[in-house]
This record gives structure tokens, sequence and C-alpha cells, in this order.
């Protein structure tokens, strides 16, 4: 296998390692995931998250077991638990079933590696057509509001949504980004600020509450999100929070934008109701790291994603194209794009 690295993700030929996301800002530090079991621990402790990514290193995960010499036998049941590892994003099974694929019709061990490494490029290929088309949407001096984090840290490439707003700031189009904490693991305050600092974007960060304010004294342009699985109708679940910011948008006549992969439309979920959604531990609501701010034994709702429908989408942006609402509500999805 050849080395591949990216923002969040490196592979040295030999040993492939994340960059655990939930340490940032303040540590950077790699944790070796060549092994599934350690893959899948880093999967559902968010030490690597961000639809794409995920599909991207599971992926990785597996050719590297292949290189080993495992039986096809041991490369089927290791896909099958990291196919399981998290829900809700389609990517991580998406690019899974490309490698079963790959093994059900007799591939060799590096057919299978080079599947993998072709996802890899793949996804940097994708960032950058998305965010050429929907960059073509941004006008110069918006302020842009965003929701948890869609740049290098969420996938290969210089991201989705993010992806958009890095290609305006290298347009010199001066944008300004307002950047959701997102509850209750603040992957906005931690991870997109990181970012965006890096990048030297302009930002300001408020807490979820504060958006609307915002909208309502006309300080945001128009809202850009990510999406972890799109439905065939144009629903689409993101990082909760997002059907809320949605909302707000529609009342105040704010373009809303989900930003994402072909390989997030789920040709087998007709509409939002059919996504499944992860709920994760009550820790996470009842209080951040080791200081907890709820009583003790609190009951704690938390899921991880919620549905936005598409009445609410003003377009999506996808690698192949930006499709308008009523292309959408029209079938667009079910025709390939």
């Amino acid at each position: 296998m050849r080395a591949l690295q990216s923002l969040a993700l490196r592979f040295d030929g030999k040993r492939l390692s994340v960059l655990d996301q939930t340490l940032l800002p303040h540590a950077e530090i790699w944790v070796d995931v060549t092994e599934p079991r350690a893959m899948i621990e880093a999967i559902q402790k968010l030490k690597v998250r961000g639809a794409p990514l995920l599909g991207v290193a599971a992926a990785l995960c597996l050719a590297c077991i292949a290189e080993t010499g495992a039986s096809q036998a041991q490369l089927e049941s290791d896909a099958l638990w990291l196919r399981r590892a998290r829900p809700t994003a389609v990517n991580l099974m998406w690019a899974l079933d490309r490698l079963r694929r790959v093994l059900e019709r007799g591939g060799s061990k590096d057919d299978l590696v080079q599947e993998a490494e072709h996802i890899f490029l793949e996804d940097v290929l994708l960032c950058e057509r998305m965010s050429d088309h929907g960059a073509g949407l941004i006008q110069g001096g918006e302020s842009i509001l965003t929701h948890c984090n869609t740049g290098g840290l969420a996938t290969v490439g210089i991201g989705t949504a993010l992806g958009v707003i890095h290609k305006a700031h290298l347009q010199n189009k001066h944008v300004h980004v307002y950047v959701d904490e997102t509850r209750p693991l603040l992957q906005g305050a931690r991870l997109t600020t990181w970012e965006l600092s890096k990048l030297g974007i302009p930002h300001t960060l408020i807490t979820d509450s504060m958006a609307a304010i915002l909208m309502r004294d006309g300080r945001v342009s128009r809202v850009l999100v990510g999406a972890d699985r799109i439905a065939m109708n144009g629903d689409f679940a993101n990082k909760v929070g997002t059907y809320g910011l949605a909302v707000q948008a529609h009342y105040h006549g704010i373009p809303f934008h989900p930003v994402a992969p072909y390989s997030t439309v789920d040709t087998r979920c007709a509409r939002g109701n059919d996504i499944p959604i992860e709920e994760r531990a009550a820790s996470e609501v009842l209080g951040f790291g080791e200081k907890p701010w709820a009583p003790e034994g609190t009951e704690v709702f938390n899921p991880a994603f919620d549905v936005t429908p598409v009445e609410l989408v003003t377009s999506l942006v996808l690698d192949r194209g930006v499709i308008s609402q009523a292309e959408l509500k029209s079938g667009r999805l079910a025709q390939g794009v």
C-alpha cells in the first residue's frame, strides 16, 4: 500500500493512524487504528468522526488486515463488525460494501487494497467538486452559519460544508463564519474553530441557542451544514441541532444548504423517517470531561443526529452539482443526478 495522509488520517505504508479528535484543540495526538478493534473503538468514541472520513478510515483498516494475509472469511467478518460501528452515517457502510463486493467477485488482496486507496483519493476529488459547486452560490462579503464540523477533520479532502467556505475564502470572497458551538460535544467550538484558525478564515463562535438572534438581526447570509445520510426524497440526517437551524433559517428567509458527496445518498432509504438515529450515552449531556454539571441520575435524551425534511432545504450541494428543492421533490436523486 502507498503512503496516504490527510489532516486527520495517516497511513505510512504499514500502520494506520487517526488524529484523536476528542483531544482537540488542546492536544494533537495520533492513535494507531490498524487493528479492527482499535478502529471500532476510535469510531464509537468519536476519536475519528465525520461521515466521509469514517468510510475512508474503515476501508483502509480493512485493507491493512488484507495485507497481513487474512482469509476471506476473516475479512468479511471484520468488514461486518466495522460496518456496525455507527448506525447513521451511511458512508461507513457504503465504503465497506464496496470492499465486500471486491471479495464477493473473487478479487485478490491487491484488488481490495487498490479499492481502499481509490476510496481515499476519490474523497479528495469529491470534496473539491462539492466545494467548487457550493462556492458558486456564495457572494462576496457573506456571513455564513455552520454547524458541527465539516472540514478536513471530517473528510480526507478539504471538507464538505467547510470545504465550500474554504474555497470561497480562497476566491477572496471575504466571508465570515459564525460557528455553532454544537452541543453536547462541542465539535463546532473544538474542531471547526481549530480548522478555521489554521486556514486564516475570520470566524465568531456562538452557542447553538444564539443562531436565531443573528438571523433576526440580518447577520446571517446563508447556512451551510454537512449530512450523514440523505434519503431519496431529499430529507437528510445530520448532527443534532441541524433541524432546528433549518426551521429558523426557513422562518427568516435564509438559504439553507446541506453539502455532501453523492455517496451519502442512501438509495435504499425512501424518506427521513427510515433513517436510523444513533442515541449516545447520557454522560455526554450530563457534563463534558470530568466536570458534570447536572445532578447524578438525571434522565437524559441524547440522539446524535436529527432529520431535516426536504421542505426546509433550499438546495442540496453534491459533488455532481447543486440540486434545488423542486428537483429533489421531483425525484432527481432517484435519477442518479
